[in-house]
């Protein structure tokens, strides 16, 4: 069969990596796909965005799934579009998929629905803003209403910084982040404590099951110091959810959304992810829904995926996954990512990439911001490249990755030496 992953980044390029895997697939097809995709004979890219056009595209090559990795394609209805011309696409409807595209709709569905999460205010008045981060204090959270690429959040530790952002998101609109209204809006949070963890399920509508748990590190270093970014690195599984705390996640959280979008009217197909916020009790929160897998937890969690995707996908389309267990490989996966200089404020594009290895049972190196031009491969975004490691612990997984990750180069490549030091005692 011919399948179809949209979208040109890590997370779509680990997809496509599993689904060619299959015995069932003949073609992997990648739109627009990047460099690491294009010097791969597996996969084709495909250098279409138009919802229409790719749909008339994936019609023509008699396409018999297509799966949509990033969220701009969901919130521009990829998946409406596809399915009114009769292709089987999995991924969430364009009303489904404003749990991501628009914080202010995905708390109000939160609290309406008595789904666990930080208590929060919407604004579109930077006045009222102001006058509401002065009343609650720091630390406080601020978050642009609508898609910023994983990087419309600000975790404010003074007064001053939450201002800062405030007129950022709002009065400069400096992401061009427009809400589902129209205009800019911010939604102010207040602050979580505890740990992190990333919650992915696959959806059907009624159906859920829950993909192997992972974590991952979202500040640009070592330490969980510096700006937030789109995501620095990622292990599976994640310690810290433990049965109990994954038990809590399934039964507060997930099934509660899935139940709720069904009673709304707006049944969720799709990824849906939950990032969690886990206290010294091991009481989850939701910090926020992603309608896709995050990246870079794809890269580890494919790598661990021992399950035909094909298979698995399938049966969601066809809503049976309620006759899907999947089968995970007991090590640990741990993916580094090795981003471009200047990232995440200015990443510079051009930098030729060399020493990149061969792919192995163990290792793969996960393309995003890649391009291939005239047969040199170089940087064309700001995360560049996953280094994706498979062993028997952490500590093994984090020796192999940055074992490979110390053989590429490209001029101001920058990444955390310390992906998993949660997890072990010792970082790498």
């Amino acid at each position: 069969m011919k399948v179809l992953v949209i979208g040109g980044g890590g997370r779509e390029h680990a997809l496509a990596w599993k689904l060619s895997s299959s015995p069932k697939v003949s073609k992997v097809y990648v739109a627009p796909g990047n460099g690491g995709t294009a010097s791969n004979a597996r996969f084709e890219n495909v250098p279409i965005s138009d919802v229409a056009e790719l749909r008339a595209w994936a019609q023509e090559q008699k396409i018999q799934l297509t799966v949509v990795g990033p969220e701009a394609p969901l919130a521009a209805g990829v998946v409406d579009e596809f399915r009114a011309n009769g292709l089987r696409v999995f991924g969430p409807t364009k009303a489904a998929a404003q749990l991501e595209s628009s914080k202010a709709f995905s708390k109000d569905f939160m609290q309406r629905h008595g789904i666990p999460t930080a208590a929060y205010e919407t604004f579109s008045d930077p006045v009222a803003a102001h006058a509401f981060i002065d009343k609650l204090g720091a630390p406080i959270v601020i978050k642009a209403d609508g898609l910023a690429a994983g990087k419309g959040v600000v975790v404010a530790t003074s007064l001053q910084e939450a201002h800062d952002a405030v007129d950022f998101m709002l009065v400069d609109n400096k992401y061009g982040v427009t809400h589902n209204e129209g205009g800019a809006r911010v939604v102010i949070e207040e602050f979580l404590d505890g740990e992190e963890a990333s919650f992915i399920v696959l959806c059907d509508g009624k159906n859920v099951v829950a993909l192997a748990t992972s974590q991952d590190h979202k500040r640009l270093k070592d330490g969980d110091q510096g700006p937030n970014t789109g995501g620095m690195g990622a292990y599976s599984p994640a310690p810290v959810v433990t049965a109990d705390v994954h038990a809590r996640a399934m039964r507060e959280i997930i099934l509660p959304t899935v139940r709720g979008m069904e009673k709304d009217g707006i049944p969720f197909t799709g990824f849906l992810y939950a990032g969690l916020m886990i206290d010294g009790a091991g009481h989850p929160k939701t910090l926020e829904f992603n309608c896709r897998m995050g990246d870079p937890e794809t890269q580890p969690i494919m790598m661990r995926l021992k399950s035909d995707l094909v298979d698995v996908l399938s049966a969601a389309v066809d809503s049976k996954l309620d006759q899907v267990e999947l089968q995970w490989d007991r090590r640990t996966a741990l993916g580094v990512v090795m981003a471009a200089h200047g990232y995440p404020e200015s990443p510079r594009k051009g930098d030729a990439i060399t020493g990149l290895p061969e792919e192995a049972d163990d290792a793969m190196v996960f393309h995003a911001g890649t391009e291939l031009v005239d047969g040199v491969l170089r940087t064309s975004g700001g995360r560049v490249l996953c280094v994706t490691a498979l062993a028997d612990n952490v500590k093994q997984a984090q020796q192999r990755a940055y074992d490979v990750a110390r053989g590429i180069y490209f001029d101001g490549a920058q990444y955390r030496r310390d992906i998993g030091h949660r997890a072990v005692k010792q970082p790498a």
